[in-house]
């Protein structure tokens, strides 16, 4: 047999255990696929679900109480009654506190900065994952290292500088300092130096897009599903956020938290009161991923595959 005739041998052996490896492979991920997960898995789900939902029942029965029960330690009834309507309208109604005044600027707060963040951290982000410039290495650390600093340490500078602005009470004293955050920063570039190839930036450019235009028509519908869960993060942090407005905002001009906090200054707490007001305060974040959070996994999913 001539070597020629060896050589060609050896490759069609190697060649067919390569198919079968293929094959095997294959058929593993197709069980994998359609192996359905089993009773333990849908037990551990179930009770990680009642674990989260308590916390919100438990909300809507001392909504629905009276001072009187809570004070003696009892909730009787197992599910909330018609007095937790009555809560909300003397939550939304009462003279103490202006709540749709609160609910627009939490609105306004939490949609300007969430759009913000996600422009700004993914510009950022694409910067620092695509292009190549001198420092890039170093100055991504030092974004990165930011994040360590306790947000308290920057609060008497801060509120001087909004004190010499003249912000205080103002609504741009809490946007502004929240327009890009290390962290959106950090996720974007993580997300980008992995769903987006150099091959689709070359041939942009080689078509004759400028840099804003690649970013505009490439970079950016490839981090949407990261800007999604972004600007997701980012609208929950600041409609959420008590410490800064506190600090920098009044009775006047304040937010939802500074509200939920009004109806308990006084000598008697009126609890079932607050966990309305608590629970009026969480409803809007409850909608929001009652109509979005599918769409929001659908796009994760869909650019870890294409990742």
């Amino acid at each position: 047999m001539s070597s020629v005739a060896v050589t060609a041998q050896t490759a069609g052996r190697g060649a067919a255990r390569a198919a079968a490896k293929r094959r095997n492979r294959g058929s593993r991920a197709t069980r994998s696929a359609q192996r359905r997960p089993g009773w333990l898995t849908y037990t551990l789900l179930g009770v990680a679900l009642l674990i989260s939902i308590f916390p919100l029942y438990f909300t809507l029965l001392l909504g629905s109480s009276d001072p009187v029960t809570i004070a003696k330690n009892a909730v009787p009834q197992w599910l909330p009654d018609a007095s937790l309507f009555q809560q909300f309208a003397t939550v939304i109604e009462s003279t103490r506190i202006n709540f749709w005044k609160a609910l627009t600027n939490s609105v306004i707060i939490s949609v300007i900065t969430s759009l913000s963040v996600v422009l700004f951290s993914t510009l950022a982000g694409y910067s620092f994952a695509k292009l190549r410039f001198r420092g890039r290495g170093p100055l991504l650390v030092f974004v990165i290292a930011t994040m360590a600093v306790p947000t308290q340490l920057g609060v008497i500078p801060m509120y001087i500088l909004m004190t010499d602005l003249g912000w205080i009470g103002k609504l741009q004293a809490v946007i502004v300092p929240a327009l890009v955050t290390a962290f959106g920063v950090f996720w974007m570039t993580q997300y980008l130096s992995e769903a987006l190839p150099y091959e689709l930036i070359e041939a942009a450019r080689v078509d004759g897009a400028s840099m804003i235009r690649t970013f505009w028509s490439v970079a950016l519908p490839a981090a949407r599903p990261a800007a999604a869960m972004l600007g997701l993060f980012t609208f929950v942090q600041q409609w959420t956020n008590f410490f800064w407005p506190s600090i920098v905002l009044n009775s006047e001009n304040p937010t939802l938290p500074l509200v939920v906090q009004s109806l308990q200054a006084n000598f008697f707490v009126d609890y079932s009161l607050v966990m309305a007001g608590i629970f009026l305060v969480t409803l809007p974040l409850l909608v929001i991923f009652a109509f979005v959070g599918k769409q929001l996994v659908a796009g994760i999913m869909a650019g870890a595959v294409k990742g």
